[in-house]
């Protein structure tokens, strides 16, 4: 019942308060839920049926009966909206559902997210004196924004999205360094081979991947896992990218609140330098 439970605790103190009873009951009962019409829900939650079909829609679903195929998809396991994009869907529909698909792979990208693991990954990386990250195709793009993120805040990163390059950064790696791949799909060769390239020189390599049992995962010392699971559709893989930039921005505010002086000052600089490049 994780990811449904945790959308209602996050939202909850910003409901009115017939939707806080909604949401109270349903933290309360959640297996109940799957069994209740939407009268006997508002007859027990103390509420309207007007209030739970609103409840529903701030969850991200269409009404109660949607919510319900949720609560039912936890519990068998997996709570996967199903959210298939016909040719009859207006272009909304299709922004709806993707919502739909991008809040399910955060909520479910949490659940297998190891905490430790986490952290140990953003303590590498406040640490380390040089920070290699790895992406190809779709994970360029996470790549880079990765890189953008730690070079605001003084550190020596760099993104490489060439496979030849990654081969000739890797190799020089060091103890001192951290290398980064990113793959979706965990069975990318190239950036398997600049995670294998940077251990010959010691670095601590740290792979982002959708799955646990990929090939990446053996090559890395640290393991981040997103889950995510792309529709025929989505070629671009939007929802797994989302829970990776979600990752890297999560460990960039933990170095922004942990770190020294010199990095305070680093962000700063880097502010004051970039307001040249905007009309005052």
């Amino acid at each position: 019942m994780e990811s449904i439970n945790h959308r209602i605790r996050f939202l909850l103190s910003g409901m009115g308060p017939s939707e806080r009873l909604v949401g109270e009951y349903i933290l309360e009962n959640p297996h109940k839920i799957s069994e209740l019409s939407i009268k006997e829900l508002a007859r027990l939650s103390g509420s309207t049926e007007a209030t739970i079909v609103r409840f529903s829609r701030k969850l991200g679903f269409s009404g109660y009966r949607e919510m319900k195929i949720g609560f039912l998809k936890d519990i068998s396991g997996t709570s996967k909206i199903n959210t298939e994009i016909t040719e009859n869907d207006s272009c909304f529909d299709i922004f709806h559902k993707r919502i739909n698909d991008i809040s399910v792979a955060l909520w479910n990208t949490e659940s297998v997210l190891e905490p430790k693991e986490l952290e140990k990954a953003a303590k590498a990386i406040m640490n380390a004196k040089r920070i290699a990250i790895f992406g190809l195709g779709n994970s360029a793009a996470i790549a880079q924004d990765a890189a953008h993120k730690f070079l605001r805040l003084g550190l020596d990163a760099q993104c490489c999205c060439d496979n030849h390059m990654q081969a000739i950064i890797s190799s020089h790696l060091d103890r001192e360094s951290v290398a980064i791949g990113i793959s979706h799909s965990g069975a990318s060769k190239d950036i398997i081979d600049a995670l294998q390239f940077s251990k010959i020189g010691n670095a601590t390599t740290i792979a982002v991947t959708n799955f646990a049992d990929s090939p990446i995962v053996s090559n890395a010392d640290i393991s981040l896992y997103t889950k995510s699971e792309e529709t025929k559709h989505s070629i671009l893989a939007m929802s797994s990218r989302i829970a990776q930039l979600a990752i890297f921005d999560a460990i960039y505010t933990y170095i922004v609140l942990n770190s020294d002086k010199a990095s305070i000052n680093a962000i700063y600089n880097t502010e004051t330098t970039l307001k040249s490049k905007k009309i005052q």
